[in-house]
């Protein structure tokens, strides 16, 4: 698959998330999630001749859209070490973090990702640093039934997790489960069944989430970003399903992932930033026709203090 920066993904949210930023001609800013590179190159748009911009990605395709520009750097390597790598590269304060966790469209198209049930033969893989060890077929060959059980309902939101763990580890005792054929020849195919489908994208989702220790990753990221970001410093991500957008409404409003309110002695909310959109940002109803996948994009926008 020949990859560019338009096949790679259309950028969600676009104007309203860089518009979030308030960006500064002279600033420094991060963008956690560079994939295509189009929210990266609307800041560099933005930023002025001593501005900078540091792009993060653990996918060797989106070294392909590398940006040619002396104010930009881009930084192979997951966003949860956003602090390391600041410290590394002797940035003292970011004036602006941005954040698109949404998958990027070049994953689900790239059938030998197998991040997307619609290619009955693609290797289980779901791998977003593809120099990873383990795979989404080494989690459905390897947990335990409860285990299984325990992904699926917590990061699936599956009702039906622990029946299809137990169908998992049976069939596994006959064969490895290696392909998404596999997997949903197990589970049984009903591609006429939107409730079907549904499922099966919150399987998937799941799985993703688990070899890619996505939750854990986030956490990490927005703690660094507290960190990172200097006071007055913009924080803007895009949310594409509740986990990921509970998480980080939490860290907006709280400043930790629980939502757990912690008070001075004034009654004041200890927290690290100040939300700078009280009410969520959706797509318009434009964009949404235009790029199906933006109708989950929320956008939250917050400042540090």
């Amino acid at each position: 698959m020949i990859v560019t920066a338009e096949t790679y993904h259309v950028p969600v949210l676009l104007k309203e998330s860089i518009d979030g930023l308030a960006v500064q001609p002279d600033g420094v800013y991060v963008d956690v999630t560079f994939g295509g590179g189009g929210h990266s190159r609307e800041i560099l748009r933005r930023l002025g001749a001593k501005g900078r911009l540091y792009s993060f990605d653990q996918d060797a395709d989106a070294e392909k859209n590398i940006v040619d520009d002396d104010r930009f750097t881009f930084v192979r390597s997951n966003f949860r070490y956003v602090k390391q790598w600041m410290r590394y590269y002797g940035v003292e304060r970011v004036d602006g973090l941005l954040a698109d966790l949404g998958v990027s469209s070049h994953h689900f198209d790239d059938a030998d990702r197998g991040f997307s049930f619609r290619y009955e033969d693609a290797p289980l893989d779901m791998r977003m640093n593809k120099r990873a060890a383990m795979t989404a077929a080494d989690v459905v060959n390897g947990y335990s039934e409860e285990q299984l059980a325990d992904v699926f309902r917590l990061y699936g939101e599956l009702k039906q997790a622990r029946k299809m763990a137990s169908l998992i580890t049976k069939a596994r005792q006959q064969c490895r489960i290696s392909t998404t054929c596999d997997l949903l020849g197990v589970l049984g195919v009903d591609t006429d069944s939107s409730q079907w489908k549904k499922e099966m994208a919150r399987l998937f989702q799941a799985l993703r989430i688990e070899v890619n220790h996505e939750m854990e990753a986030l956490k990490e990221m927005l703690g660094g970003a507290a960190e990172v970001l200097g006071c007055g410093g913009r924080l803007s991500v895009i949310t594409y399903h509740s986990l990921e957008d509970r998480i980080v409404k939490n860290v907006m409003k709280a400043g930790n992932a629980e939502g757990r309110v912690n008070q001075d002695f004034f009654g004041r909310v200890e927290s690290p930033f100040r939300l700078v959109n009280n009410k969520v940002i959706v797509p318009d109803v434009d964009e949404q026709q235009q790029n199906p996948r933006s109708r989950s994009a929320k956008l939250r926008i917050a400042e540090k203090v």
